[in-house]
């Protein structure tokens, strides 16, 4: 196969984790006889002081061209001015919707090997996680109109506004209801259907797109009792869908069952052949620069690009299996030292450098 592929190290520990994912990808493609074309553009807080925008309208076409896109990260204390007028974020958010990428899928998964990682008492993981959220990514709060702020007699009144249609509804909770036929689990549908009009909405959706997946458990979950039931009852979730917010959120707190942010990757899917392929943790720059940042993220959203946008299975659980043979292995960076090593002398428990990471992974793929 032929793939045209762009990456987007961003900023902070992005070049790093990215350079990893693209080594990766290039094994792959050596070890399965693929032609994998990779060209290297800039988003985020690098734009901005390149250019002047977050995401360049030549950056965005490049994209648009691709057969898939692998971001790193963006944003840092350098661009964290409130008072901004361009900020890294816009450019993420100008992406998602220049792509049309309406889901973004964030799987969730504690291997053995990292259990003690989490923070969660060991009877509350003893079914195992396993978990997907889909989370529906360009409508709602963050994109609504009106959007602004105002002076008033009062102060200044800021205004966001939480719009949905059923079109943008249906897409996603249709998608999410495959990929629970498809991984054989229940599906739990997140909003807060007894506050606002749009989760009623969202909720009469999902009960008319359920007649189509007579085969596929479902349920109902008002956000504030479903993000308890995430620390108290991990083992009860399998796919989730939600909107745009609430996803955001919930996601981030199902990532801490695993312990580390470092080892989920993500994917942003729609109806084109491209999709936007991402870890889940930020820029970090605090770390940048250091070879510290794990790179696991990213390359398990390598898997991923594998797996949706270019349809080559085989090679996805290749890179699944490199990875989880490695951490078997004992293979750990830093922010994973000490876990799950029990038995192994100190040199071999040593953490990993970012690179050396990656290289691990390689072998493994290679061999």
């Amino acid at each position: 196969m032929d793939a045209h592929i762009v990456l987007l190290p961003g900023d902070g520990i992005g070049p790093e984790v990215v350079e990893q994912g693209r080594r990766v990808l290039a094994s792959v493609a050596t070890r399965f006889g693929h032609d994998f074309r990779f060209e290297t553009q800039e988003i985020g807080g690098i734009s901005i002081d390149r250019s002047g925008s977050a995401l360049t309208e030549e950056t965005l076409a490049a994209c648009q061209k691709a057969d898939a896109v692998l971001l790193g990260a963006v944003g840092g204390p350098k661009w964290d001015d409130p008072k901004a007028k361009v900020r890294p974020e816009q450019g993420l958010l100008a992406l998602r919707k220049g792509l049309g990428v309406y889901a973004n899928l964030r799987p969730v998964r504690l291997l053995p090997e990292l259990a003690d990682a989490s923070p969660l008492k060991a009877e509350r993981l003893a079914k195992g996680v396993d978990l997907l959220i889909v989370r529906e990514l360009t409508g709602g709060l963050y994109f609504g109109e009106p959007k602004g702020r105002e002076e008033t007699p009062e102060g200044v009144r800021a205004v966001d506004t939480l719009v949905y249609t059923e079109a943008e509804i249906r897409r996603v909770v249709r998608l999410a209801f495959q990929l629970a036929k498809e991984r054989g689990q229940k599906l739990t549908s997140i909003d807060k259907a007894n506050v606002l009009e749009s989760s009623r909405l969202w909720r009469q959706t999902v009960e008319d797109v359920a007649k189509d997946f007579p085969n596929v458990p479902f349920e109902h979950q008002l956000v504030d009792s479903a993000a308890m039931r995430l620390v108290t009852s991990p083992c009860d979730f399998g796919v989730v869908v939600t909107e745009n917010m609430f996803g955001d959120i919930l996601s981030d707190e199902a990532a801490v069952l695993v312990g580390t942010l470092g080892l989920l990757p993500s994917a942003s899917i729609g109806e084109g052949k491209g999709g936007l392929y991402e870890p889940i943790h930020g820029s970090a720059p605090d770390i940048a620069g250091k070879g510290l940042a794990n790179p696991l993220g990213t390359i398990l959203s390598c898997a991923m690009l594998l797996r949706h946008s270019l349809k080559l299975e085989e090679e996805a659980r290749a890179v699944e299996a490199a990875v989880q043979k490695a951490l078997r292995a004992g293979a750990r960076t830093s922010d994973m030292a000490g876990i799950g090593v029990k038995g192994q002398s100190d040199a071999q428990a040593a953490p990993l450098s970012t690179q050396a990471m990656g290289e691990r992974i390689v072998a493994l793929l290679s061999a």
